[in-house]
């Protein structure tokens, strides 16, 4: 069976955030303005899911339990008044490795100045899929340089029983605080973000992810996906782009003996195509593989259009001899 001819003309680059475009975990800006010890809040966080099978349940998120930690630490007034526009504000503090945000624009730019990409109109989009706190990569000096995110997000004022019919307001005598959760990402959910870029209903909300969406109707096809990331969290999204036919690349902290062993690893097994430093600046491994992805997609795109043009035009009528 002969494999689909894809005529879309945008490449997805999505990323992982944690210890893939920063050096540690987002949180810890987080942890500092409130002076707590970030090793005893995550040992908390790995002990929750044995507590609450104590207590009796079944079931317990362990990639998201995190979330209801933050909740339990504003509630008890350790992380006083902690709100959305504080996550945010957080978020500037954020330190990128070597080359970001700049390289997000490297890669956009490579493409746009390349007369035969740009014949077919091709372009570069950068994601963002995420574990952690949606409103602190929004607060980020990253912000500006991608095309959409997913991530975790907190309410802070649900609304009373009875909405929208009470008409009952909240009455307020602190600001805003988080106190639920609205949206929770996990390792094995991610794959939903990566199928939402591919059937294009991150851009057009009138599409359900669960919609029929035949191949070539899909805005960015499988095989059209870089996806960046930092370790075995991201093996079911790595199985995915992977099995379409995407390109996949794990990347480990400058230095780290034990990630260099864990990527090198993922390769061995087969779950990455390749491996290189958190290092994005120009001429290193990482953004030569990753801008070289770009560009091998990009021939691809150019040579399955005018494929699909000679087929639909046909060859021109010559004199017989």
């Amino acid at each position: 069976m002969p494999q689909p001819l894809f005529l879309q003309n945008i490449i997805a680059c999505i990323w992982d955030f944690d210890k893939t475009l920063i050096p540690g975990y987002m949180q810890q800006p987080l942890f500092a303005h409130y002076n707590v010890d970030s090793h005893k809040f995550w040992q908390e966080v790995n002990k929750l899911p044995e507590a609450y099978k104590n207590d009796g349940l079944e079931l317990v998120a362990s990639d998201t339990v995190y979330l209801n930690h933050i909740l339990t630490y504003v509630k008890e007034g350790v992380f006083k008044n902690l709100n959305n526009a504080m996550l945010r504000k957080l978020g500037g503090q954020l330190k990128f490795h070597a080359g970001l945000p700049d390289f997000f624009n490297e890669l956009k730019r490579y493409v746009r100045e390349n007369s035969k990409y740009q014949q077919h109109e091709i372009q570069v989009e950068n994601y963002i899929v995420s574990t952690g706190l949606l409103q602190m990569i929004l607060g980020s000096k990253i912000s500006p340089y991608i095309d959409g995110v997913w991530g975790c997000e907190f309410v802070e004022n649900p609304p009373l029983p009875g909405f929208p019919g009470n008409s009952k307001q909240h009455k307020r005598e602190q600001p805003n605080v988080v106190s639920q959760i609205a949206y929770a990402l996990d390792n094995t959910t991610k794959t939903r973000a990566i199928f939402e870029i591919n059937k294009g209903s991150s851009k057009i909300p009138d599409i359900e992810v669960n919609a029929k969406i035949p191949d070539e109707d899909r805005r960015v096809p499988f095989q059209n996906m870089i996806y960046v990331a930092d370790g075995p969290s991201d093996i079911p999204v790595f199985s995915i782009v992977n099995r379409f036919g995407g390109r996949t690349f794990a990347v480990y902290q400058p230095g780290s003996k034990e990630e260099f062993s864990q990527v090198n690893s993922l390769q061995q097994q087969g779950r990455v195509q390749s491996f290189g430093e958190a290092n994005y600046t120009k001429g290193s491994q990482t953004a030569m593989w990753i801008k070289n992805a770009v560009s091998e997609i990009a021939e691809l795109i150019v040579a399955n259009r005018e494929r699909a043009l000679g087929d639909k035009i046909g060859k021109p009528p010559r004199h017989l001899d």
